[in-house]
């Protein structure tokens, strides 16, 4: 019967011995552990084998559960009152239940047990209640009760009777008292606070000894039980006879003395009565009567004899004087009395007692002599001499002790303290009385000096040392430092901290910290032996006094080294782009040096030793590593039959743990010369090693290249647009143009010769660069145009194949002019010289085309012309700086006359026509000057062609 939480069954109800079993079962159920509480009830002194209840069927559990999981009785260490039968499913009776020996008079009684079960683990507990059976019947301590009552007895008289006992409890307890009928005697019941009855006889008539000298009567106890029990005693009472006279003592009052510690058994006084009677009632008994608190352990007195004596300890400082009351009683009953006064002498038996009134502890080590440390009180409980003291301490210490007043006495100091010397003292005191003999009596002081901070931190040694591994985690513990301060409590507590210093220009703290209150030093960093290999560094020692006091030691730690490093190849190079291979002549002999691998280790010491060993090899048997120096030799004679290409991979590892190593590809070649081996290795395929990262390598370079080309294109489109619209605006100005002439260029008077340096100067306004500029090239069609109705300025100069192009010019390139020739007169050589038809024709190649230093000094020589005039207003002469403004067209030298073409051996000298040009052109100068607010139309200047070289250049320049 298993549920969630708690469920509570029915109750079952079997019929045992006439009485009703109640069984409450309680089961938790959990998710791997089970545990379920039933509790039964059954009567005690049931007979062994007896059913006490279904466990199976209670706990809801399967017989075969039962014994599958070994279900079992625990106990512990107490008797096993029970038994399981795990074949039927029952709990027993395994032994004798008694409730009274069992749990006595407490109630209710029961035992609990568990049974266990395993596979899966349940545990069960289990409560058996006892109830009790009334199986005891009240029992009297004694068979008899004796009384001797006077026949003078008065109505009225009490005589407690003894008690029954019943161990059973409830019911089944005693319940009630009879006693037998009779005529002298009534019986009253009375309850105790703990429950329990007790009975009393009340006389109610006189007794008459004449005529019952005896009385014999029975009390009964009975109990509550079914069937009930009853337990009788008899009672004797005995009617004794009337005593008429009472005894007399002799004194009222009896004097006595006895010393103090007297020992026991002492004789005090012997006190005597006398009575007139006969017989029993003339016998007389003594006793003390009314003793108050502990007279009675002190004294005793004799019953016949009336001698008293010493019993207990007589003690003069409790009582000095002792008064007692002596009773005398006959057997009839009748008494007098007398008092006795004892006396008690004093003797030395008390050690004087001190006691501390106030005491200062601890006390400053810095306290001046003379400080009251103490003030006692000493007193001796005895009188007299007995009672006088003197007090003193021992000359050994720094203290002397004064009398005050009255039983007072100081302890002050003598001298100075050191708490580091002695932090603190014990000091005895010694009271010693005058008695005979003298008693005395000693109280120690525990006095304990306070620190002052007069002592800085020491630490244990000079210097530390401390060793760490590199690649340690940060934070790690590396190194405790100590140090001791002699001063105590917040002067000795002790605080560490870096002092501020640097290693290789960086603060300490980047590297180490401490552990302000325990020293420990931790690494803030990981350190690399490769990089650091030791750090100096400064701890302080302070402590927590006011004001504080400190002191420095320095540490040392030394980086140790880790295996952290693999070697590294320093030769063969291994590189994707290109292949070495060494060569091998087939007339090499054993031991032949072919090449040594050269690899190092940026470790130290055992990290850094190298072994080299062959992992692969086309064949093993030609060739071999050496272990330690990595030589790459022979071990055979080269034959035919061995392969030209030989390919070897070679391990370099290190001797740290764990080793480290690194691999490298030696391609060797059989041959015996290098056209050999280069046609051998041209189709040779590298292995492609693939690295874990290439992927991640790759994707990042494709993404930069991305971002670079984005960014590329974006900037050259914006310069386009940027100088788009400076062109728009350039194009709409109306600047004039005027020609310059470098003066480079001399008259050699036709002889047909050209300077070695050429400088080419174009001068061109700010909306120039609407026209081109071009260079003949051999191999093209180039002629050189002069219009009649122009200002004298070039044109254009074209060529089909080389023309600087740009889409936003608005100006289209007209095509070649054939008007006009080199006459025969015009062309490069000697005077009068010919030339070939195809070149009077003007179609003929240039003699020699120019080269690209010519035209980067061309292009160099147009972009000083372009600054210099940049900042020339409209009107103003294109001159180069080296004029002055002064200048005008006539101080410029005519150069026209004879002009040479780089890199051709013709020569143009001036004719008539090209002198009337220049006149037409100065007389539209001076025009120009006279009108200078005119606007005059602006011919496009002429561009130069360029050259690959010359292109580049000029590329570079108009973007700066």
């Amino acid at each position: 019967m298993a549920f969630e939480g708690f469920l509570q069954s029915k109750c079952l109800q079997w019929c045992l011995c006439g009485l009703r079993w109640q069984v409450l079962i309680f089961v938790l159920c959990f998710s791997h552990v089970v545990s379920g509480q039933i509790r039964y009830t059954i009567p005690e002194e049931m007979k062994k084998g007896s059913l006490i209840g279904n466990v199976a069927q209670d706990l809801g559990l399967d017989l075969k559960r039962l014994r599958a999981g070994r279900a079992r009785i625990v106990t512990g260490e107490s008797i096993q009152y029970t038994e399981l039968k795990t074949d039927k499913g029952i709990l027993v009776v395994s032994e004798r239940i008694d409730r009274e020996q069992l749990c006595g008079d407490a109630t209710p009684c029961s035992f609990s047990f568990e049974i266990i079960l395993e596979n899966p683990i349940e545990l069960h507990r289990i409560t058996v209640e006892i109830l009790d059976v009334n199986d005891h019947a009240p029992a009297f301590p004694n068979k008899y009760i004796h009384f001797e009552i006077s026949e003078s007895a008065t109505v009225g008289s009490r005589f407690l009777l003894e008690s029954a006992e019943d161990p059973d409890v409830g019911l089944n307890a005693l319940q009630n008292y009879v006693l037998t009928h009779n005529d002298n005697f009534i019986l009253k019941q009375h309850a105790n606070p703990d429950g329990s009855k007790y009975a009393e006889m009340v006389l109610q008539k006189p007794l008459d000894r004449e005529e019952h000298p005896r009385l014999s009567l029975k009390l009964i106890a009975v109990d509550g039980g079914n069937p009930q029990r009853s337990g009788t005693v008899n009672i004797e009472i005995t009617v004794l006879d009337v005593n008429d006279n009472a005894p007399v003592f002799n004194q009222s009052v009896y004097r006595a003395a006895v010393m103090e510690n007297a020992p026991k058994g002492t004789y005090i006084i012997a006190v005597n009565a006398s009575d007139a009677d006969s017989g029993t009632n003339g016998q007389i008994t003594y006793s003390f009567s009314k003793l108050k608190g502990s007279i009675a352990d002190i004294f005793i007195i004799d019953e016949k004899t009336g001698i008293i004596s010493v019993s207990g300890q007589v003690d003069y400082e409790k009582d000095k004087k002792y008064e007692v009351r002596v009773e005398a009683k006959d057997q009839g009953g009748l008494t007098d009395s007398s008092k006795v006064v004892i006396e008690v002498l004093d003797i030395n038996d008390n050690a004087p007692v001190i006691n501390v009134m106030s005491f200062s502890s601890p006390v400053s080590e810095d306290a001046p002599p003379g400080t009251t440390v103490a003030v006692i009180n000493v007193k001796d409980a005895d009188s007299e001499r007995n009672g006088q003291i003197t007090c003193s301490i021992d000359d050994n210490l720094p203290f002397k002790i004064k009398s005050s007043l009255t039983s007072y006495y100081n302890l002050i100091s003598d001298k100075g303290f050191d708490r580091e010397t002695t932090p603190e003292y014990n000091i005895t005191i010694t009271a010693t009385d005058s008695g005979s003999p003298p008693l005395s009596s000693a109280r120690t002081l525990h006095l304990r000096i306070s620190d002052v901070n007069d002592n800085a931190p020491l630490f244990d040694k000079g210097t530390y040392s401390a060793y760490v591994t590199e690649n340690n985690s940060p934070g790690m513990s590396i190194f405790t430092v100590s140090a001791r301060d002699s001063d105590w409590n917040q002067n000795a507590r002790i605080s560490y901290l870096l002092e501020d210093t640097q290693i290789s220009g960086t603060p300490v703290s980047t590297y180490i910290s401490i552990n302000s209150e325990t020293g420990v030093l931790h690494a803030v960093r990981s350190f690399d032996y490769e990089q650091i290999k030791q750090l100096k560094l400064v701890v302080k020692a302070q402590d927590g006094g006011s004001p504080p006091l400190g002191s420095n030691v320095s540490v040392n730690i030394f980086i140790q080294d880790q295996n952290d490093n693999a070697p590294q190849v320093l030769y063969p190079v291994q590189t994707s782009s290109s292949l070495v291979a060494e060569m091998i002549p087939r007339s090499a002999d054993v031991g032949y040096l072919v090449t040594k691998v050269v690899a190092v280790d940026v470790d130290s010491g055992q990290n850094a030793w190298l072994s080299y060993k062959l992992l692969k090899a086309t064949d093993r048997a030609l060739l071999e590593v050496g272990l330690q120096n990595g030589e790459i030799r022979t071990v055979r004679q080269v034959n035919d039959k061995d392969a030209v290409k030989q390919r070897l991979t070679v391990v370099v590892e290190d001797n740290g743990q764990p080793s480290r190593s690194a691999t490298v590809n030696v391609n060797v070649a059989v041959a015996d010369s290098f056209p050999e081996v280069l046609s051998e290795f041209t189709d040779f395929t590298h292995d492609k090693e693939y690295n874990d990262n290439l992927t991640f390598y790759l994707v990042l370079a494709l993404a930069v290249v991305s971002f670079l080309f984005i960014t590329c294109l974006v900037v050259i489109i914006s310069v386009k647009i940027y100088r788009w619209r400076q062109s728009r605006i350039l194009y709409h100005s109306n600047l004039p143009v005027i020609p310059y002439y470098p003066p480079r260029y001399a008259d050699t008077l036709g002889t047909g010769t050209l300077q070695h340096v050429y400088n080419y100067e174009v001068c061109r306004t700010t909306d120039s660069r609407k026209s081109d500029c071009q260079f003949a090239r051999p191999c093209s069609q180039n002629v050189l145009i002069m219009d009649p109705s122009s200002t004298g300025t070039m044109q254009k100069m074209q060529n089909e194949q080389n023309i600087l192009y740009e889409p936003d010019s608005p100006i289209e390139q007209k095509p070649p002019n054939a008007d006009w020739r080199f006459t025969q007169g015009q062309r490069p050589g000697p005077s009068g010289a010919g030339g070939p038809p195809e070149m009077a024709m003007g179609t003929g190649p240039w003699p020699n085309p120019p080269t690209e230093a010519e035209q980067l000094q061309a292009l160099m020589a147009a972009a000083n012309v372009s600054e210099a005039t940049a900042t020339l207003g409209p009107g103003t002469m294109g001159l180069s700086t080296r004029y002055s403004p002064q200048f005008t067209l006539q101080h410029v030298p005519d150069y026209r006359q004879n002009v040479y073409i780089p890199g051709s051996t013709a020569t143009l000298t001036s004719n008539p026509q090209q002198q009337q040009q220049q006149q037409q052109m100065a007389a539209q100068h001076q025009a120009l000057q006279a009108q200078p607010s005119e606007a005059a139309p602006q011919p496009e200047p002429p561009k130069a062609a360029q050259t690959p070289a010359s292109k580049k250049k000029s590329t570079k320049k108009e973007k700066k």
